[in-house]
C-alpha cells in the first residue's frame, strides 16, 4: 500500500486530496456541493468541511463511490484521487470498494425538486447503510 511521502505527514497527505476534490468541485456546475450533500444525506457545511484543505477530518472511505459519482470525476481523476487517498490512509483497503459496481435504481418523481433530493438522499442513505451492515458481517465471517 502506498506510504505517506518522505517528509509529508498525515494532515498534509488528507489536505493533498482535499485540494484536489475542492478543484474538481470547483469546475464543476453551481449547485454540485449541494447536490453532494444531499446524496451523501449530510449538510453543506459537511461537504464544506471535507473539501476544506484546512480542516484535517478525513473523507470518509465509504463516501468516495458516492463523491466519484456526484461529481463525476473522470477516470483519470478517480485515479489520482485514490491515489492520493491511499498515501492518507494507507490501511484502508479502497481499490476493494472502488471496484464494485452500482445498480439504478429508478424513484418516483414527486413533483418537487426538493422532496426528490430529499428521497434520493434517504434511499442512497438507506442502502449505503445496508451495504455496511452486509460489509460487517463479511468482515465478521473473515476473523473467525
Amino acid at each position: 500500500m502506498a506510504q505517506p511521502a518522505a517528509g509529508q505527514t498525515p494532515q498534509d497527505a488528507v489536505a493533498a486530496y482535499k485540494r484536489m476534490l475542492a478543484a474538481v468541485i470547483e469546475r464543476r456546475p453551481s449547485g454540485t456541493r449541494q447536490r453532494l450533500a444531499t446524496a451523501l444525506a449530510k449538510n453543506r457545511s459537511f461537504v464544506s468541511q471535507i473539501t476544506n484543505p484546512a480542516y484535517s477530518t478525513p473523507i470518509p472511505a465509504s463516501h468516495l463511490a458516492q463523491i466519484f459519482e456526484v461529481c463525476h470525476l473522470s477516470a483519470a481523476e478517480r485515479q489520482d484521487f485514490s491515489r492520493l487517498y491511499a498515501r492518507a490512509h494507507p490501511k484502508k483497503r479502497l481499490a476493494e470498494k472502488s471496484a464494485r459496481t452500482a445498480t439504478a435504481v429508478e424513484l418516483p418523481d414527486l413533483g418537487d425538486e426538493i422532496k426528490n433530493r430529499k428521497l434520493h438522499g434517504l434511499v442512497s442513505a438507506f442502502v449505503r447503510d445496508i451495504a455496511r451492515l452486509i460489509d460487517d458481517e463479511r468482515e465478521k465471517g473473515k476473523r473467525r
